[in-house]
């Protein structure tokens, strides 16, 4: 075989990988509003709750944790795929994907891929499809009422080289119902900026939190509710500390936020009249940029 037909031969697979990605990452809004994953690097064995404002969410761990943040890019880059194969076809729902890890790392920024970038990849492919959640979100006006996994199915296999070297396959996953009418039919999708990849969990969450509440002006959030929203687990005093060093830094990209002290304009007073309580610690999120980040047409 010659150079022009492995070229022609390797295109073809592409075509049929849907991949590489072409234009932006991608997310839903669900997954970006909730706290569906861990915070944590290590593994979380504990199970996790929310609930607020009518939202229930509960998830179990796999054998080797719950889905962390960063296991969570890979799902993004699924459902990436995911829109932009609706829009490619104009409105064509599909399911299961099949792309290559090397992609996955290019459109995440990983440049150069270690053994170790691959083997954490293999790992949360395993969390994605083992992690079991129950909510009573809907998605597409539909509800489910037992446990689902964000993969309904996670296929990753190898080959061994000429020299003995263990060559990933392309991996196979399929999307769990619950996404793919929140994708399809919700149609609530965000892009995600580049550097979003280079986040902590706590701002990768703060980032999430504003692509959904801030438009074009600043939205205002009292710190237990996001210490909810963000899913920490951490004393409200230990979140505040964290928060203020990330508004001083002002790394996070298109949004930023301010921590401050607000007190009731209708003081609470004792029965003396003394005002009691202290002042109310809220978190500001406002865009940096009008022009960056924001809300992409499904069929774009």
């Amino acid at each position: 075989m010659d150079s022009r037909e492995v070229a022609l031969t390797q295109g073809k697979l592409f075509d049929y990988l849907d991949s590489p990605l072409h234009g932006k990452v991608r997310g839903e809004q669900s997954i970006m509003d909730f706290p569906l994953f861990s915070l944590a690097k290590r593994p979380q064995m504990e199970a996790m709750t929310y609930e607020m404002d009518g939202v229930k969410i509960e998830i179990k761990p796999s054998s080797s944790g719950i889905a962390t943040m960063w296991d969570k890019e890979v799902l993004i880059y699924v459902l990436s795929l995911m829109v932009q194969h609706i829009g490619r076809t104009g409105g064509e729902v599909q399911n299961v994907f099949t792309f290559n890890a090397h992609d996955f790392f290019r459109a995440t920024g990983v440049g150069r891929p270690s053994k170790r970038d691959y083997d954490r990849f293999i790992e949360a492919l395993g969390r994605l499809q083992g992690t079991q959640i129950r909510t009573n979100i809907k998605t597409g006006t539909v509800g489910t009422k037992g446990f689902f996994s964000w993969f309904a199915e996670a296929q990753a296999t190898t080959r061994e080289t000429a020299s003995g070297v263990d060559q990933l396959m392309p991996v196979r996953v399929q999307l769990c119902d619950w996404l793919v009418r929140a994708v399809s039919r919700d149609s609530r999708i965000y892009d995600y900026h580049n550097d979003y990849f280079r986040l902590g969990s706590i701002e990768r969450r703060l980032y999430e939190l504003a692509h959904c509440y801030c438009r074009d002006e600043e939205y205002e959030m009292p710190l237990e509710m996001l210490g909810a929203k963000i899913g920490s687990t951490s004393p409200l005093r230990t979140l505040k500390s964290q928060l203020k060093k990330i508004a001083a830094e002002n790394k996070m990209p298109s949004y930023s936020i301010d921590v401050r002290e607000v007190v009731p304009e209708v003081p609470a007073r004792d029965k003396l009249g003394r005002r009691v309580g202290k002042p109310e610690t809220v978190v500001v999120m406002r865009p940096k940029d009008r022009s960056t980040g924001g809300r992409a047409a499904l069929a774009a």
